[in-house]
């Protein structure tokens, strides 16, 4: 991904923090000086319904807010995966939740996390925070800010919310980040071939 600008599309089903998951990182990203845009479609609290939103992380000025070639993608369902995972530009991230999507071949070109976000979100208590989950992962790659910056944005974020709601937010956000850390992602075409199971 550039470090002048990140376009990243994030999508699942509502009930899945997906809203929540935009927010953090559009907030994040003015907190930090970014210019932002963040777009949000569906229904974030109706579990059968679609939820999506696409956000753009730059340096300058956002052209436009519509995201069609993004640098990032993080899936939470199969669905999502099956209609955004091919239109990642080469080079770019698949980040997908591996507790309620299964292992499969993916494109040789990009780089690939499966991160367990729901179940993670599970155990700290609330399936909703599976895209703050996300949020940490995302954090421990991305140029634009750092797991700080995404948790010093949460009161503003979050500040109708009391104390103890934002603490299992942070929680969330630092389990994500903490799970990708530990697991020492490798990247390229080897990871392909693990996925493979080659």
């Amino acid at each position: 991904m550039s470090s002048t600008v990140e376009r990243i599309i994030l999508a699942g089903f509502g009930g899945q923090g997906i809203h929540s998951l935009g927010r953090i990182l559009a907030e994040t990203g003015m907190n930090v000086g970014k210019s932002v845009s963040c777009i949000t479609f569906g229904n974030d609290d109706l579990s059968n319904c679609d939820s999506n939103c696409s956000v753009i992380l730059a340096d300058n000025e956002i052209a436009s807010p519509m995201v069609t070639v993004p640098d990032a993608v993080i899936a939470m369902n199969k669905d999502a995966l099956s209609k955004y995972s091919y239109k990642i530009k080469a080079g770019g991230m698949l980040m997908y939740d591996s507790s309620v999507i299964e292992r499969q071949q993916f494109r040789d070109d990009i780089r690939l996390y499966e991160i367990p976000a729901n179940a993670i979100a599970k155990e700290i208590g609330d399936v909703s925070l599976a895209g703050f989950v996300m949020a940490g992962a995302y954090a421990r790659f991305s140029k634009q800010f750092t797991l700080e910056d995404v948790i010093n944005a949460l009161p503003q974020m979050l500040k109708e919310f009391d104390e103890s709601a934002i603490t299992l937010d942070k929680a969330a956000i630092t389990r994500g980040y903490n799970y990708v850390a530990e697991k020492k992602y490798m990247f390229g075409r080897y990871v392909h071939s693990i996925f493979k199971g080659i």
